[in-house]
């Protein structure tokens, strides 16, 4: 097994070298007798002492630093300094590449440790005592670096926690909503917004409008203040700005996509855009990508208050290949939605991840979704908080939806199916014929008359 990661190392350096946001993402990760490579320690002890410090940090300033602490030489001198700066394109990785120069470290000190035990239990002249008590020393050691028990709560810890993050439910709730709004006030009421820490999967078939009520989403919560990081790995940028365009103003979807917008209408687009351009929405359409690359990037969002909440575009599409051997399809979906949890947890923010529904959803009656059309993964069902699955019965040639009774033109529902923390049931939008508007769903005039009393 290979026990050192010198490549990663340099790749750490040199992110904290050239981003002012890479640093606070390892400082509290890494220490500096984690890395193998003896300049690269005393180049971290520098930066994490300049960084306590509160020193501006570039390739300047450490050098001068290394020159005042006398390591200039030993860490490479200048030029290596400079040539570290030039290893790596961003920080966006940082902390997944930390992670694994972190169980480099604690390899190395396994295979020391236990090989000075192993030499100890054969050597007769030593206290097997003394040896099992150096033993349990060194397991503690390596349980303490590996964070296994810096989640573990008292009661007493855990209840001063539910009562805190049950005021700031209230502090922040408006009219029942405690999480980000979704733009449609009847979901809103069913569950209360969307809520931190919560994997929110929306499902359905292709072309049924996943995309599109995705980026209603992330437009709501933009409107209301809240940054969203949208992970395209289907669409190119470009064509979601075009979706926002006409989501937020009154161009014919079909003359702008051909071509054929008038004056008028590029008018409209460039004041709307100049609007759109205001909202703190972000977007990666990077078409190879994985969730480790979704993770590091979120978290360098989150440092700089730039995501409250992931979209993520869609599930199956994720780049989920590892270096574990006999792993199936639906071994690997399942990875990638605890992984998605895992995000939501750890960044406290809601994750929205899309998903694609099998076509045994479509010999159902009416073709509406259930959570077993779930694809590749009962895993999806399982570490999802919220499963939204999304039906439109029109394109099933339905002219009355059959549970609400109502016409299904520029009809859409939204099946909670599932909620750890609240009910299931049915929510209903509006959409125009694009589908590029959604909107409160009200009945047609005629449908309200039919059924006054």
């Amino acid at each position: 097994m290979n026990q050192q990661a010198t490549e990663l190392e340099e790749a750490i350096i040199g992110a904290c070298l050239i981003e002012q946001e890479a640093l606070p993402l390892v400082a509290d990760k890494l220490r500096p007798e984690m890395f193998y490579d003896n300049r690269h320690q005393l180049i971290f002890a520098c930066l994490t002492a300049m960084y306590q410090a509160g020193k501006k940090i570039d390739i300047l300033t450490v050098k001068e630093e290394l020159v005042h602490r006398g390591n200039l030489e030993e860490a490479g001198g200048a030029f290596a300094i400079a040539q570290l700066s030039s290893k790596v394109a961003s920080s966006a990785h940082i902390e997944y590449h930390a992670q694994i120069v972190h169980q480099k470290y604690l390899a190395r000190e396994a295979v020391l440790g236990f090989n000075k035990l192993l030499a100890c239990a054969m050597d007769e002249t030593m206290d097997i005592g003394d040896t099992l008590i150096d033993a349990h020393n060194l397991l503690d050691r390596l349980e303490g670096e590996s964070g296994h028990q810096d989640h573990m709560r008292d009661m007493e810890t855990l209840m001063a926690d539910a009562l805190k993050e049950a005021e700031d439910r209230i502090a922040k709730s408006v009219n029942g909503v405690t999480g980000i709004p979704t733009g449609l006030n009847e979901l809103d009421k069913k569950t209360g917004g969307l809520q931190d820490g919560e994997m929110v999967v929306i499902a359905a078939r292709p072309s049924v409008g996943k995309t599109a009520f995705a980026l209603h989403l992330a437009r709501s919560a933009a409107s209301a203040g809240k940054a969203v990081a949208v992970y395209s790995l289907e669409m190119e940028g470009e064509c979601l700005a075009d979706r926002w365009l006409l989501a937020a103003s009154n161009i014919n979807p079909y003359r702008w996509r051909n071509g054929l917008a008038n004056p008028q209408e590029v008018a409209e687009a460039h004041t709307t855009s100049g609007e759109l351009s205001q909202l703190p929405i972000y977007v990666d359409d990077n078409s190879s990508v994985s969730m480790e690359h979704v993770r590091s990037s979120a978290r360098l969002l989150k440092s700089r208050k730039q995501c409250d909440m992931v979209i993520i575009d869609y599930l199956q599409l994720c780049d989920m290949t590892t270096k574990q051997l006999n792993r199936n399809r639906e071994q690997e979906v399942a990875q990638a939605t605890r992984k998605a949890k895992s995000l939501a947890k750890e960044l406290h923010i809601p994750v929205v991840l899309l998903s694609q529904l099998n076509r045994e959803s479509e010999n159902r009656p009416g073709g509406r979704p259930e959570l077993a059309h779930l694809r590749e993964s009962g895993a999806i069902e399982q570490d999802a908080d919220v499963v939204m699955l999304l039906y439109r019965p029109a394109q099933q040639r339905i002219t009355i939806d059959k549970e609400s009774g109502y016409p299904t033109e520029g009809l859409g529902v939204v099946i909670v199916a599932k909620q750890r923390n609240g009910e299931t049931g049915n929510v209903y939008f509006g959409h125009n014929q694009s589908m590029t508007k959604i909107y409160d769903y009200v009945p047609p005039l005629e449908y309200m008359m039919k059924h006054a009393r």
